[in-house]
């Protein structure tokens, strides 16, 4: 399936690359990929969940990564976004109406395409919106996930002047006047990108310039800022996984990374919502910026270090 993945000159897919598209149970069109291990011994599959805006494509070096450590990859972009079915009209704006359709999404994806087709045991490796996805999930994941890697997952947002739950009830106002549809911040995305000097994500400007070159070759795949509804849907997520009976239900053992330098999301939340979780542990990496798997080689072997160090794990005897 040569189409289904987008090439650039700096950016090629991985070898042993497949993929394809399935229909959700409400209609939508999900576009995934699957990533054969290149080395061996086998270790099973990473289920690599992108956050807000992200495609399969920006993941390219994650997935060649892991698959030199002997595991398959198997992801998808989020309904929505990237390859997979808009939800309305305007296709800059950044919609969901609640991320349980994200989370419906992910089971039926294991479902359909991760239990019969990718090799076992699984975990999942996710960042920011896709780790408040993961977490949400992960009630449904105890029996299929053995370990979750979760990176800057997006709880609030940094120095924010009310509690989030304040930004859910203002969104939900304006969505009872049927204004979800409105930008939530910073509009449509820019015709031209912006300068490395600008960007809040990464320290890196190859990478940068790499991750940027995708969506200026292929702009369908691009979102512009998020709808007051999505945000509505994330404050909701964020305030059910941060419930003191969700967390203490928790069984899926949880590595969360936080960025030191974090300006898309907060890391004193990251920092106080790790500390309460029974099966989690919390790394920092200092100085880094939001998204570490994007970042300057120093920052990136923290974490591939802290990844290798927990997953597949001390309990598991073939590892």
């Amino acid at each position: 399936m040569t189409d289904i993945f987008h090439d650039t000159a700096d950016n090629p897919r991985p070898e042993n690359a497949t993929g394809g598209f399935f229909t959700t149970r409400d209609g939508k069109t999900i576009r995934y990929g699957l990533f054969a291990a290149v080395a061996r011994p086998m270790k099973g599959t990473v289920v690599l969940l992108g956050g807000r805006n992200e495609c399969i494509e920006k993941y390219f070096e994650t997935i060649r990564d892991l698959a030199a450590r002997g595991f398959g990859v198997a992801t998808l972009d989020w309904r929505g976004q990237g390859d997979s079915s808009r939800l309305i009209r305007d296709r800059q704006r950044g919609y969901v109406r609640s991320f349980r359709d994200y989370t419906a999404d992910l089971e039926q994806f294991f479902e359909d395409i991760v239990l019969p087709d990718c090799r076992g045991p699984y975990y999942i490796l996710a960042h920011s919106a896709g780790a408040v996805i993961a977490l949400l999930a992960s009630p449904s994941m105890v029996n299929r996930v053995r370990r979750m890697v979760l990176i800057a997952p997006f709880l609030t947002l940094p120095d924010l002047p009310v509690s989030i739950r304040t930004v859910r009830r203002i969104c939900s106002f304006f969505c009872a006047f049927g204004l979800g549809w409105l930008y939530a911040a910073w509009g449509p995305r820019p015709r031209h990108t912006l300068p490395f000097e600008a960007n809040k994500v990464t320290t890196d400007p190859k990478r940068y310039r790499r991750n940027t070159r995708i969506y200026e070759e292929y702009p369908q795949m691009a979102l512009g800022g998020p709808t007051v509804r999505w945000l509505q849907a994330a404050a909701k997520a964020s305030e059910a996984i941060s419930d003191p009976d969700f967390m203490a239900g928790i069984q899926v053992p949880l590595l969360i990374i936080a960025a030191g330098n974090d300006q898309v999301v907060s890391t004193k939340a990251v920092e106080a919502y790790a500390r309460r979780l029974r099966l989690g542990s919390m790394l920092m990496i200092d100085g880094a910026k939001h998204e570490i798997l994007q970042e300057v080689d120093l920052y990136r072997e923290q974490f591939l270090a802290a990844f290798d160090a927990f997953i597949p794990g001390s309990d598991d005897p073939t590892a």
